[in-house]
């Protein structure tokens, strides 16, 4: 694992929230905004952009928790950003603090983490 980031380090992802995004179960739309799960996904990618460069080519990052602390919505077509900062690396785990906004408007602000483990141990972790 590469030790290229510190705390206060950032990344930045964007997207525009599609009708795909919106939140629906079994066919019925519940609300037209960015629905929790959409969001989930985006978020975990803006701090996974981290994990990308700091993996050697035998590791791999896998999640341990994600919050969201929801603020307001996402509307179809709207611009989501999310600004990830590193919080902490120790050992092999990372903590990131993430704001998501579509302009000035707050969406959502959370942590996640992550842990950045050989392929290998991963593997015989998923195991049945």
């Amino acid at each position: 694992m590469k030790q290229i980031f510190k705390p206060g380090d950032q990344k930045t992802y964007e997207r525009v929230i599609s009708e795909n995004d919106v939140a629906a179960f079994h066919g019925e739309v519940v609300h037209p905004v960015c629905a929790t799960f959409a969001l989930a996904r985006d978020i975990e990618w803006s701090t996974r952009l981290f994990v990308l460069e700091m993996k050697d080519e035998d590791e791999e990052g896998i999640g341990t928790f994600l919050s969201i602390d929801h603020k307001g919505p996402a509307f179809v077509s709207e611009t989501l950003t999310i600004n990830a900062t590193v919080e902490s690396i120790t050992g092999h785990e990372l903590i990131c603090s993430y704001i998501a906004r579509v302009g000035d408007r707050t969406v959502a602000t959370g942590k996640t983490g992550q842990k950045i483990l050989k392929r290998e141990k991963i593997a015989r972790l998923l195991r049945h």
